[in-house]
């Protein structure tokens, strides 16, 4: 549900003018709401904030330049909720000290856990380059802290944040002089190397297992101006993709090295919080290690002192604030180490020629790179212009790049438009090279010309995950590690300013197909329960999204066309063929297979072959104030991961492009070897495979040698075997985590998912959750259609959580039943969902039914929220047996082994061995004998007997409003009376009035039909909880979660 705010009059300083209410207490407003609202002059988004905590609330104050009074501010009030309020004037007041208050770089938003809500801010940050324009500064985060909406935690935050602000600020005096830009000033070491100094231990805990998560970018520094003559010319060579140990020092032991991955190794004994324990500023792990670790080379000492040093804590609350305190650190880590980006005065998620497309009035259509207009219209083009300046930052961006708009949505909400500040994940970097003139040339003076090379890569957060846990295309025709990068050249040639674009995307390979993390080289699969028609629609629907913003698609498949990835390569070519579309080209090229022996020059062959490609695409070419091409298609390059072999390929098809624009403008590099063009190339490229690589798959690159020196050599394979360890770790044990922190931050999942994992200790695709429904509304519908008499009405249906057979609570064997409630019975069907066939179904006549239970339902106790009474919640419906009939469908003649001999199985309809004629419905079973009735655990109400079935309510999606109100998904039957549930409690209710309903409806209104009681109880829940059990979870708990 939406927020309103409205506006306070009359109330002494400090006024609010902007408060968000409860939306009962609201008049139906009559104007647009605040974030639809823009003033007449929208200004950029706040630099510098000031953060102060008071008793009332936590105070955010910008801090602009050369101003006194900002006019307004704000403040979040303390509490679980976020409470937001805009207040008149600059704060100054009693109690209010500004001195005391901390400077921070931007707000990524808010968040609300378990047990709070957190502010999550930028502390420190990186200015990276410019983008063609000196006021279009690029930066990236460095450090983010949390602040808890608490006071006491807050001040804790707040002052951690101010002292390491005044030990940076020292640190920076001494190293940097008085005429040193400001932006430098600003910066803050990575997260990482605040406490952790470069030492041999460190060097080989990032050979072994990488933990280190910064880009190591040592290329040259950020481009001032464009004319600046004191500009590095070329990098060092950075050697990101190739980390060394020293010789003489041996390597660390396995068991250190798990020991000092576990987050847990430094938890104190006791749970009391503490400064040093909250780690407001950082997520990364301590690198130090405790001294009991000394002398504990056996690893099973290792793991006896790990489990001994992590006691349970005790309480619920305790528990919550450990998990809120675990995804805190989780989100700090996804936004502080490295790659994501931010401006705060223009757009870094548009690409340059869209951008001329929007000011050359293409806004009315989507923007296309086949648009045969030419983009400069009117006459004169700008690059440094941005379009719609009119409108707030965070209207103007693409909000497939756009990674903390879920977290700001109060912001937004409140027309808070200063504030909110994009940040896009990816890869930025400028650098600068000479090449030589002409000899002819006479116009310019100096013998070498200056030129800027920009990559910008910008990756999707549709569906954002990391490398096992997302693969392949979602039911939204999102595919995974989707990136569009973007590679910009600046030349000034006889005093005009030549500016080039060209782009590249990537993206997993558009089909339905998984790949476990539990092995070195594990296969990637078709999924199994996906048809033909659905990877075709599929594949269709995802380039009717990207054809018309990227134009005719080369799709280079760089993935082996034999062994173990042969399978979803065939089937990428196989859909693509049959999709026959003009626009969209296929290109196999095995890359391991092409380049065995290390011969990477074997790539310039395809190049080569493509060159007739190269044309038609072409690339932007603005000169002066006129554009005289643009790119009109695009090469979708991937592998299966589209990180190592993909960055090749693309790094190969940029220095192609490049050697065309520089020729455009009579530049040639006649030079032979490794020359400065190569190098700077080269290892931009590389650090740009680099970044895409740790968000995806938490190490650098591989190949990534080759990429920096163009040559292939034993140091990098053994490097690349070493990244290739480190993420079969990562994915088999940190990333489980990992990929449910990232799709509650981008808003794909409610808190709920990680109560799921702490239950399952993995989390569901929020897409896969999205197919689930629509299958158990596929699964209503045919029962419906196979089960219900002609003219017998349906009043609803849903899908429950059911043991196998009757009578029973707790059992072995437990299904996803489908229920139906019509006028005249209830439904219990046993439902094949792969077959999608009605298996079995019993009829319940609505007066035979005697009583409904409903209570507590608990099947596990292994995690609190498999505890919690309001999330595990059932009934239990008693009916008499006379009248009951029972019907099951079979492909034989032989009797069903799960019934005794007199029930008479029917062939289903349609079936070749039926002997019914078709459309004619299965025959009654006669009457079961007593022997079967006491099996069946009937038992006799009067002269009659009764039974019994026992439901439990299905986990309740909170995130199933917003999609249906975002049209992700439709309501299905019997999902429209259960769309206002917020638990399973709510939803039992839901269902057993409704049922309480019909029987009224049939004369059985018995007043004392409906009682409440414990189905099972939590004791009898832990006496079904086996000590296997326990120990299995316990061991997975330890490796996943840390503790």
């Amino acid at each position: 549900m939406k927020k309103l705010f409205r506006k306070s009059q009359g109330s002494p300083a400090p006024v609010p003018i902007q408060k968000i209410v409860h939306p009962s207490d609201s008049v139906f407003p009559t104007s647009l709401p605040p974030k639809y609202t823009i003033p007449a002059i929208p200004h950029p988004c706040h630099h510098k904030l000031s953060v102060l905590v008071t008793k009332e609330g936590l105070l955010l104050r910008p801090i602009v330049d050369g101003v006194n009074s900002v006019g307004a501010h704000l403040r979040l009030g303390w509490g679980k909720h976020v409470q937001l309020e805009e207040l008149h004037g600059d704060g100054d007041g009693e109690g209010t000290d500004w001195t005391q208050a901390a400077v921070i770089f931007g707000i990524l938003g808010t968040m609300q856990l378990f047990s709070e809500s957190c502010l999550f801010v930028i502390t420190a940050r990186k200015a990276v380059g410019h983008l063609l324009s000196q006021s279009h500064s690029v930066y990236e985060i460095k450090s983010v802290a949390s602040i808890p909406l608490e006071e006491t935690r807050a001040r804790t935050a707040v002052d951690a944040i101010v002292a390491r602000n005044r030990e940076q600020n020292q640190s920076i005096h001494t190293t940097v002089h008085d005429d040193s830009p400001d932006d430098l000033r600003d910066n803050a070491p990575p997260t990482d190397a605040i406490t952790s100094p470069p030492n041999s231990e460190s060097v080989q805990q990032k050979v072994t297992f990488s933990d280190q998560s910064d880009i190591r970018v040592l290329s040259p520094a950020a481009v001032s101006s464009f004319n600046s003559s004191s500009r590095p010319l070329f990098p060092a060579m950075s050697g990101a993709s190739t980390p060394l140990m020293e010789p003489d020092t041996p390597p660390p032991t396995v068991a250190k090295a798990l020991a000092a991955r576990l987050t847990f190794w430094n938890r104190l004994s006791h749970r009391q919080p503490s400064v040093a324990e909250e780690e407001p500023l950082h997520g990364s792990d301590d690198d130090s290690e405790d001294d009991h670790t000394e002398g504990l080379e056996d690893p099973d000492d290792v793991i006896k002192q790990i489990v001994e040093s992590a006691p349970q804590p005790s309480t619920i609350e305790q528990k919550h604030s450990e998990l809120d305190s675990k995804i805190s650190k989780e989100c700090i880590k996804l936004f502080g180490k490295g790659g994501m980006y931010l401006s705060y005065n223009f757009d870094i998620t548009t690409s340059l020629q869209h951008k001329q497309q929007q000011l050359a009035g293409t806004r009315s259509r989507p923007p296309d790179f086949k648009s045969s207009g030419n983009i400069s219209q009117p006459d004169e083009v700008d690059v440094t212009v941005e379009p719609n300046t009119n409108l707030p930052l965070w209207r103007r961006v693409d909000k497939q790049f756009w990674w903390n708009e879920w977290m700001l949505q109060p912001f937004i909400e409140a027309g808070l438009h200063p504030y909110v500040l994009p940040v896009m994940q990816g890869f930025y970097q400028i650098a600068a090279f000479h090449l030589p003139r002409e000899p002819t040339d006479t116009l310019e003076e100096s013998e070498n010309i200056l030129i800027d090379y920009i990559i910008i890569s910008r990756r999707s957060r549709d569906r954002a995950g990391l490398r096992y846990q997302r693969r392949g295309i979602d039911d939204d025709a999102n595919v995974a590690n989707f990136v569009e990068t973007e590679s910009i050249m600046r030349v000034d040639r006889q005093g005009t300013l030549n500016v080039f674009s060209y782009v590249q995307i990537r993206g997993s390979i558009p089909l339905f197909w998984t790949q476990s993390g539990y092995s070195l080289k594990p296969p990637p699969v078709l999924s199994s329960d996906r048809t033909h028609e659905q990877n075709l629609s599929a594949i269709r629907r995802h380039f009717k999204k990207t054809l018309p913003l990227y134009g005719p698609h080369t799709l280079v498949n760089l993935a082996e066309q034999h062994g173990k990835e042969g399978a979803i390569t065939r089937a990428y070519e196989k859909y693509a063929n049959e999709l026959a579309w003009k626009d969209v080209h296929y290109t196999g090229y095995d890359f391991h297979a092409e380049t065995k022996g290390m011969k990477y020059e074997n790539i310039a062959k395809l190049i080569d072959e493509m060159d007739r490609i190269f044309e038609t695409q072409g690339f932007l070419w603005v000169c002066g104030t006129t554009a005289l091409s643009e790119q009109k298609g695009v090469f979708r390059v991937n592998c299966i991961d589209c990180l190592d072999r993909t960055n090749v390929f693309q790094s190969a098809f940029g220095r192609h492009v490049l050697a065309t624009q520089l020729s455009a403008v009579a530049l040639l590099n006649r030079d032979i070897g490794r020359t400065e063009v190569d190098i700077i190339f080269n290892d931009l490229w590389a650090n740009n495979g680099d970044a895409i690589s740790r968000a995806y798959a938490g190490t650098s690159a591989l190949k990534g040698d080759f990429t920096r020196t163009g040559k292939r050599d034993i140091g990098g394979i053994l490097n690349d075997g070493m990244n290739s360890l480190a993420r079969m770790y990562a994915s088999t044990f940190s990333d489980w985590f990992s990929q449910a922190v990232i799709d509650f931050t981008v808003g794909h999942r409610a808190l709920s998912v990680f109560s799921e994992f702490l239950l399952k200790l993995q989390t569901t695709d929020p897409r896969e959750r999205i197919r689930i429904s629509n299958i158990r509304a596929d699964a209503i519908a045919t029962s419906v259609s196979r089960v219900l008499s002609e003219g017998e009405r349906l009043l609803s249906g849903w899908t429950l959580f059911s043991p196998m057979n009757l009578n029973t609570k707790i059992g072995d064997k437990f299904e996803e039943k489908v229920v139906l409630l019509s006028a005249d019975a209830l439904y219990v069907i046993s439902y094949d969902y792969t077959l999608e066939k009605v298996a079995k179904y019993d009829r319940l006549p609505l007066g035979n039914i005697l009583g409904i239970m409903k209570g507590a339902y608990i099947l596990s106790t292994l995690e609190e929220g498999s505890r919690d009474v309001l999330q595990n919640y059932g009934f239990v419906v008693n009916f008499l047996n006379s009248g009951q009939t029972t019907r099951v469908t079979s492909y034989s003649f032989r009797n069903s082994a799960d019934f005794p001999d007199e029930l008479q199985s029917i062939p289903d309809r349609g079936s070749p061995s039926t002997s019914a004629s078709r459309g004619s419905r299965p025959k009654p079973v006669r009457s079961k004998s007593r022997l079967s009735q006491m099996i069946s655990g009937s038992r006799s109400v009067g002269d009659q007997l009764s039974s019994y079935v026992a439901f439990k309510s299905l986990p309740v999606d909170p995130m199933h409003m917003r999609r249906a109100k975002e049209g992700f998904e439709e309501l299905s039957i019997g999902s429209d009376d259960l769309s206002r549930a917020e638990t399973c409690k709510d939803a039992v209710n839901v269902i057993v009035d409704a049922i309480v309903r019909a029987c009224a409806d049939v004369g059985n209104s018995n007043p004392s039909i409906v009682t409440e009681s414990e189905i099972v109880s939590l004791a009898e829940a832990q006496r079904m909880t086996t000590v296997y059990a326990k120990m299995e979870y316990g061991l997975k708990r330890l490796l996943w979660l840390g503790g």
